[in-house]
């Protein structure tokens, strides 16, 4: 059975290019399985690509604000999940 670890929220969502701003409170990787979860929201997918300051890294850590390349609509307030 998969677990999933809590490991930020969605603050803002830029529709016109996919990317979702989350808040992080706990680490997060290139690659990393996460689900996206929230009353309307229920995405799961593979991180590929995500930014801190407008730069690509591989890591996001606790407390950065990251932006995440998102296959679909997210909201504000929605939760992200590390499936572990």
């Amino acid at each position: 059975m998969e677990e999933k670890k809590l490991v930020g929220k969605v603050t803002h969502y830029y529709s016109k290019i996919d990317v979702a701003i989350v808040e992080l409170d706990s680490e997060i990787e290139h690659g990393d399985e996460i689900s996206i979860e929230g009353p309307t929201t229920d995405i799961q997918q593979v991180v590929d690509s995500m930014q801190v300051e407008h730069k690509p890294v591989m890591t996001g850590r606790k407390g950065d604000s990251i932006g995440l390349k998102v296959k679909d609509k997210v909201k504000s307030g929605d939760h992200v999940y590390r499936i572990e």
